[in-house]
């Protein structure tokens, strides 16, 4: 299959905002749909810690994207419609420069000699790239998780670059119980011995610890609720084997295994300490609070969409960004939706999200 990233090259050096400097790093992103002559139909997404720039299928790349559901001709974000661009975050070892990336003033890959990376620096590269395509304003900007964190980071430095905004399942800075969670992942990973202080080598990553960060993400990452719906206490079945003598053999702890399994094989441990530390680091009361960081916004409209079951990033953390967006004078929807699949809903609950967020660009 084709791969149907574009490559982006930043400015050099890219200054990053706790110091340090990135030569020659590029951003990987991804299109859809066709830009107008004016340049005005312009959607950008900002993923997630994990994601890819792929969030939907294309010509160039027939495989499902992570954002299927919603991107596509006809679909809730219309290609027929806008130009949709999806970058992967700077920090990320999908496509754009980060830790694993090979740093051209030594020629071995940076590892831990690579910037501490903020939110902020993720904003500023991936408004680089849109002001490289030509677009002075985009019709809207998209963020769900830690790429909402990061469209708050892009209205504060940049206040009139959209006329919709859509934020997702993110939050102004990360509450106790979340900052907890992502230390003892990253904590899991830096105790593995084959960490190595972050000079693994390639084919000798820390599986171990990578293996349980994922498992501590996927559990906060869903619902309780959920988990009692799908799995409730149902016992291995068949071939399937516990992972360990001291495994209790129910189907749950497979599920965790082969999430475990697949992320740990295909993402790179250092881009992964370093995203989410900058998650942790990131906080709008270092620009006064929400209110006065968002002041100067200028959009025509906004929706803010959070879920109930959300452990990371509780509902009342998107209705203090609505209510920010309401303070800058930004026609601003708020909408709480009733999902038990927690944090991930908007990656898999079609149901609820898809007709929120048509009706949001269906306006524009």
């Amino acid at each position: 299959m084709p791969d149907a990233r574009i490559y982006h090259r930043l400015p050099s050096p890219f200054v990053c905002k706790r110091g340090g400097a990135l030569v020659d790093a590029v951003l990987a992103y991804e299109t859809w749909g066709s830009l107008d002559p004016k340049c005005c139909n312009a959607v950008l997404i900002l993923t997630g810690l994990s994601p890819s720039a792929h969030a939907a299928s294309s010509l160039n790349d027939g495989d499902a994207g992570w954002w299927e559901y919603l991107i596509g001709p006809g679909k809730a974000i219309d290609t027929n419609r806008f130009f949709v661009v999806c970058v992967n975050s700077l920090g990320s070892c999908k496509g754009s420069t980060g830790a694993a990336s090979i740093n051209p003033g030594s020629g071995h890959p940076y590892r831990l000699d690579f910037p501490d990376i903020a939110l902020e620096d993720i904003a500023n590269s991936a408004h680089d790239l849109i002001a490289a395509l030509g677009i002075a304003q985009l019709a809207a900007i998209v963020g769900p998780s830690m790429g909402g964190m990061s469209l708050l980071a892009w209205l504060h430095a940049f206040p009139g670059a959209a006329r919709g905004i859509l934020n997702i399942s993110a939050a102004s800075r990360s509450l106790p119980f979340a900052l907890a969670l992502r230390s003892l992942q990253r904590e899991a990973i830096v105790s593995d011995p084959d960490w190595q202080n972050g000079s693994y080598a390639a084919d000798h990553w820390p599986v171990a610890g990578m293996r349980l960060a994922r498992k501590i993400g996927v559990i906060t990452y869903r619902s309780a609720q959920e988990w009692r719906y799908r799995f409730a206490r149902e016992p291995l079945r068949g071939t399937q084997t516990p992972a360990h003598r001291f495994a209790g053999g129910f189907q749950i702890e497979s599920y965790l295994e082969g999430h475990a399994q697949r992320f740990s094989a295909a993402f790179d441990p250092n881009c992964y300490l370093y995203l989410s530390r900058a998650m942790d680091w990131f906080d709008l009361d270092d620009y006064g609070g929400t209110k006065l960081a968002l002041k100067d916004v200028r959009a025509e409209r906004a929706l803010v969409i959070g879920v109930k079951t959300d452990l990371l990033f509780p509902p009342d953390q998107q209705l203090e960004i609505a209510e920010g967006l309401r303070h800058a004078g930004v026609a601003t929807e708020y909408a709480e939706l009733d999902s038990i699949q927690g944090h991930d809903a908007f990656l898999v609950d079609s149901e609820r999200f898809a007709p929120r967020v048509a009706r949001f660009f269906a306006a524009l």
